[in-house]
């Protein structure tokens, strides 16, 4: 049994090696020969060349190997791009809300009782400081000023004959006085009367906006409180917001700090700075108020309208910044990011990992402290699947 198993695996072999030997170029004397002709020295000659050979081979393909995976293992390398970090400048914004406010948006009351005999202005129209915007019955007091005025002329005319003669000797000094003084009463009582004529007309505080009439022609009007009102004026050119800053920015946040309002129901931006920094802290947020003025050349802004305040509470000439995306933190709680180095003809370079400090952030962008310089090239997309030290290939742009 023994003996048949011996001659079935030297069968076996010789025909392997009569194989391998047809596939090299073979020699004169085929392995079957040797076997049939039975000398076993020639045989063990015969299995010592085909060892060479087989060394040989196996030394070639190992080279053969190597060169392949020179050439070729550039496709199992981790396919990254970058991008090179440049310092330039860095304004930071905090975002805060604040709603427009205009100082001159009053309420105008008449300052005497009466019938409104006209009312001069409609809402929406425009009208500058001192136009009569409504006349009040005056109930006879303009009549009153015309006898009065009649009397004025006749005692000027007195008093300037008595003065007159005065001068040239003629006449008391009583009587003198007695014209002055009437002359004087009667040019007061006139001043007095005019004034209060002027009260049952109506005028513009400052010029401005009728934003309402709010009391028809006819109606009996008051002064008064609540409800007496006959007009809202507005000036629409010197809007402002204020808006609540938190306390840790009284530092940063000052006077004439640049600042971008947003008005989302406008879709519209205007620039302006900082009029104003309040002095007090509010107890119950911990804030305090800075005015900014706001431009209102197409009168679209209004008063208590919603805005988005953008405040520039820092800047830097020489800041780095790159994508929050490519940022990574280590168990050790420290932020990191991949930079590449060594790059070679074939776009294949060393990644290296960099432990970074980060400053201010805004947007999708954080300004770098620490751990990158000017130049240099940072890993962009791929950088999750990179490893400290690895190789990587670079995707030309």
């Amino acid at each position: 049994m023994k003996k048949i198993n011996y001659t079935l695996t030297l069968l076996t072999l010789i025909t392997l090696a009569s194989i391998f030997v047809t596939g090299c170029g073979g020699t004169d004397t085929t392995t079957e020969d040797l076997v049939a002709a039975g000398d076993l020295e020639s045989i063990r000659e015969k299995k010592k060349e085909l060892s060479a050979k087989q060394k040989e081979l196996d030394s070639e393909m190992a080279m053969l190997d190597s060169v392949i995976n020179a050439q070729d293992g550039n496709r199992n390398l981790p396919l990254v791009t970058t991008f090179t970090a440049q310092t330039q400048k860095f304004d930071h914004y905090i975002e805060l809300q604040g709603d427009v406010s205009t100082k001159q948006n009053v309420l105008i009351y008449p300052e005497v009782a009466g019938i409104l005999l006209r009312v001069n202005v409609k809402e929406g129209e425009k009208v500058k400081k001192g136009q009569v915007l409504a006349t009040i019955d005056n109930g006879g007091v303009s009549s009153q000023l015309l006898q009065m005025k009649t009397q004025l002329a006749l005692a000027k005319t007195t008093f300037e004959r008595q003065e007159r003669l005065w001068e040239q000797k003629i006449g008391s000094e009583i009587q003198y006085l007695q014209a002055k003084t009437n002359y004087d009463g009667q040019q007061n009582a006139v001043n007095q009367l005019e004034t209060q004529l002027a009260k049952f007309k109506i005028t513009a505080p400052f010029s401005g906006i009728i934003d309402d009439v709010i009391k028809d022609q006819g109606t009996v009007v008051i002064p008064g409180g609540p409800g007496s009102e006959v007009f809202r004026i507005i000036n629409l050119s010197q809007m402002f917001l204020e808006v609540d800053v938190p306390e840790t920015y009284i530092a940063s946040i000052t006077r004439g700090k640049t600042v971008k309002v947003y008005f989302p129901v406008l879709d519209r931006t205007v620039e302006s700075k900082i009029r104003q920094t309040g002095n007090f802290i509010n107890p119950n947020n911990r804030s305090f108020t800075v005015e900014v003025p706001v431009p209102n050349l197409n009168g679209q802004i209004k008063p208590n309208m919603s805005a988005k305040v953008l405040i520039n509470d820092y800047l830097s000439e020489q800041a780095i910044l790159i994508p929050q995306s490519i940022i990574s933190e280590n168990a050790e709680g420290q932020q990191y990011a991949f930079v590449v180095s060594n790059i070679d003809d074939n776009l294949v370079a060393e990644a290296s990992k960099n432990i970074i400090t980060t400053g201010k952030t805004q947007g999708d962008y954080v300004e770098i402290l620490s751990g990158i310089n000017n130049g240099d090239n940072l890993i962009e997309e791929g950088a999750r699947s990179v490893k400290d030290g690895q190789k990587v290939k670079i995707l030309s742009n």
